[in-house]
C-alpha cells in the first residue's frame, strides 16, 4: 500500500512539472523577441507624426506640420533613412 502511495504522488509531481515546463515554454515563444531600436528623425519644430505603416523590412511614417506633408521611409535593418 505505500509503494501505491508513493507511485501517486511521484506521478502527480511529475504531472505538475510536466505541466510547467509547457505553460513555460509556450510564454517564452510567444514573448517578442524583436530588438528595439530608437531613431530620431532631424525634422523641425511643430512636426507631429501622423501615421506609421509596415512595408516589409521598411517602415513609413507620415509626418505632418514644421512645413510640407512628407513621408519618411525607415529601413529596418539598418536604419537608414529614405526621403
Amino acid at each position: 500500500m505505500r509503494a501505491m502511495l508513493a507511485l501517486v504522488v511521484g506521478m502527480g509531481v511529475l504531472i505538475v512539472a510536466g505541466v510547467s515546463v509547457v505553460a513555460v515554454t509556450i510564454m517564452g515563444r510567444l514573448a517578442p523577441h524583436t530588438p528595439k531600436v530608437t531613431v530620431t528623425l532631424d525634422e523641425p519644430a511643430g512636426t507631429r507624426i501622423a501615421g506609421v505603416a509596415a512595408l516589409g523590412d521598411h517602415m513609413a511614417v507620415v509626418l505632418q506640420g514644421g512645413g510640407p506633408d512628407r513621408i519618411v521611409v525607415v529601413q529596418a535593418g539598418t536604419v537608414r533613412l529614405k526621403q
